[in-house]
């Protein structure tokens, strides 16, 4: 073979071989690997709300957790579903507190609230609860309150704004109500990192067995179950005040809510491509649904705001 037809390869240093050098130095570097234990390692609270509180029920032992962000607007108060809890609401707590202040509370039997009776989670008992948290937090002056309900949480939102006895309340947010026993056996949770903050509260270490069990025994609350949901849909409708139903599907709705919806008797968002947990999976689009309804229904920090009217000054003690 005649060697003088080979081309010679460049020689170090050249011109040619930093052109072949640049070329290669631009594919990107590999992305460390994230192994298991560091892709669902629990995230902290903090990095979503500004501060976390027990709440003291006087004249009894119970304690309900509450977690809190925001300085301004009106309170979007949040309960979550059955087996979940207050951090259900983390992921979209950043983005509200911009504009709202947030308060998700930890339900009786859920989380790291402490009662004297964990499993008496009868509707009226659940009711019951949430107003005394919020006569504890702010008194005989609340702030306008726009109640979020998820899944359980929700029907408990319904039945207390169909009592009428809370003057403050401003808005209702019920986010896809279905049957507890769906819920639980639906392993509906999508996203990892509200997952990855969310769940290590609602699971507790058992030293009999040796493995960490469920906090919350739904199990043993089945014969509430009915009652969370009988005559739902009619309360909500007769509830008083701006009200919205987010949904994951249209097959959560019944005929007296069809009905509702044609009537312009409530704002209805149908949220695609989204599990149960619609605050979980999409926090940002849900965060976005919320304080579009409280702006478009005019709600500030001491309920509905009319355009031209004053609101006068409030005496100091």
């Amino acid at each position: 073979m005649d060697s003088s037809n080979l081309t010679s390869l460049p020689e170090e240093g050249s011109e040619e071989t930093h052109n072949l050098h640049s070329a290669f130095s631009s594919i990107p570097a590999r992305l460390p690997i994230q192994t298991s234990s560091q892709k669902y390692a629990p995230l902290d609270w903090s990095d979503y709300f500004d501060r976390e509180d027990d709440i003291q029920i006087p004249d009894s032992d119970d304690v309900f957790h509450v977690y809190m962000a925001g300085t301004e607007g009106p309170v979007v108060f949040c309960l979550h579903g059955g087996g979940y809890c207050g951090l259900s609401f983390a992921l979209a707590a950043s983005k509200l507190k911009e504009k709202a202040r947030i308060v998700a509370m930890d339900l009786r039997g859920h989380g790291k609230s402490a009662t004297q009776n964990d499993v008496d989670l009868s509707i009226e008992t659940l009711c019951g609860d949430v107003f005394s948290v919020l006569k504890t937090m702010y008194g005989d002056a609340p702030p306008a309150i726009v109640l979020v309900g998820h899944s359980m949480g929700g029907a408990v939102a319904v039945h207390i704004a169909a009592k009428k006895s809370f003057p403050s309340l401003a808005g209702l947010v019920v986010v896809d109500v279905v049957e507890i026993e769906w819920s639980v056996k639906s392993g509906s949770l999508r996203n990892i990192d509200s997952a990855r903050v969310s769940i290590p509260n609602t699971l507790k270490y058992d030293e009999s067995k040796k493995c960490y069990t469920h906090r919350a025994r739904l199990e043993e609350t089945e014969q509430y179950w009915r009652e969370w949901y009988e005559g739902l849909s009619e309360k909500f409708l007769s509830s008083p005040v701006p009200k919205i139903l987010l949904l994951a599907g249209t097959d959560r709705l019944d005929r007296a809510l069809t009905i509702g919806q044609m009537q312009g008797k409530f704002q209805m968002v149908v949220v695609r491509h989204t599990g149960h947990a619609i605050q979980e999976d999409v926090p940002d689009e849900f965060a976005t649904l919320l304080l579009n309804f409280i702006s478009h229904n005019r709600i500030g920090p001491h309920g509905i705001e009319i355009p031209g009217l004053r609101r006068p000054p409030q005496s100091k003690p």
